[in-house]
């Protein structure tokens, strides 16, 4: 129990030592340090590379459980693995690397230092953006005419984005109708829309794992879109070139059959926090009532 107190003292007495000798570019050091990570790391949740990065957090922390159990094999063989370890991420990560830098060169002062969309404004965004592309749904699937759309959610889709047309646009029903009217550049691939905004067209997404399971009467658009869910969060919406039948892939499972209210009414839900999603039923009653007192006006 002493020696508790003993280390415990020591520890304190340490921390208050460090705390009184930190000075005022001390405390800049850091939060411009802070900042460079937090860009860091919001720039690599675009790639692949978050998952790699997960798995050396996870040796890392099987080495210090290792040293401090003095695993004396374990300790030796990670030792001499982080030994190579610098050269190592530099050759796996030299795809991610080169986008970093390319990105930060293409920066400017406004792009690094936004902060964002305030959380309100984003929602409201959002629930323009569920209604259009809802509407461009209903409009494609009318005319049979085949559309891929892909709304990321929480996995960042920056290899699919990079490999498409930049557009960042607000989103409309004459654009996407646009974009996937038959034989223009951009029709056979698929449009992401981040943040309630279309940020690039024609982009290829991943196949299936295990394209042999597949009913064989999909087209190539729900393959990709199966595959597309497979590998992230995102929502993807199919419209079929053949049928004109609506579906929707997520986490690996595609739903066929929506309707532009059914489709709506799903994306609200996903898409919006519960409050908004109230909202916006609130709003589609009051809007039905008034339509409803109009016609009885008229009459």
């Amino acid at each position: 129990m002493e020696r508790m107190m003993e280390l415990l003292t020591d520890i304190s007495s340490r921390i208050l030592n460090v705390a009184a000798s930190i000075e005022f570019r001390d405390i800049l050091d850091m939060l411009i340090m802070a900042y460079i990570l937090y860009k860091g790391i919001k720039i690599i949740r675009e790639t692949k590379a978050v998952q790699l990065l997960t798995g050396i957090v996870i040796i890392l922390a099987i080495y210090g459980i290792s040293a401090a159990l003095e695993l004396k094999m374990m300790t030796y063989l990670f030792g001499n693995f982080f030994q190579v370890g610098l050269i190592a991420l530099i050759i796996v990560f030299q795809p991610e690397l080169r986008r970093v830098l390319e990105r930060v060169g293409r920066a400017n002062v406004k792009t690094v230092f936004n902060s964002g969309s305030h959380a309100d404004d984003l929602n409201q965004n959002w629930a323009d953006a569920i209604d259009v592309v809802a509407q461009a749904a209903s409009d494609l699937s009318d005319t049979a005419t085949g559309a891929l759309i892909v709304i990321e959610r929480t996995n960042k889709l920056g290899e699919q984005i990079e490999n498409g047309t930049i557009m960042d646009c607000v989103p409309s029903v004459p654009t996407l109708g646009s974009i996937f009217f038959p034989k223009t550049p951009l029709h056979d691939g698929a449009v992401i829309i981040r943040d309630a905004r279309i940020i690039a067209a024609g982009c290829f997404l991943p196949t299936p794992a295990k394209e042999e399971t597949i009913n064989k009467q999909l087209g190539s658009r729900h393959r990709a879109a199966i595959g597309m869910s497979e590998n992230s969060d995102a929502i993807i919406i199919v419209v079929s070139e053949e049928t004109g039948t609506i579906s929707v892939a997520e986490n690996g499972e595609l739903t066929r059959g929506y309707t532009m209210e059914k489709l709506r009414e799903m994306l609200r839900q996903k898409l919006l926090p519960e409050n908004m999603h109230d909202k916006n039923i609130i709003g589609i009653i009051k809007s039905g009532k008034e339509r409803l007192n109009g016609k009885r006006k008229k009459v």
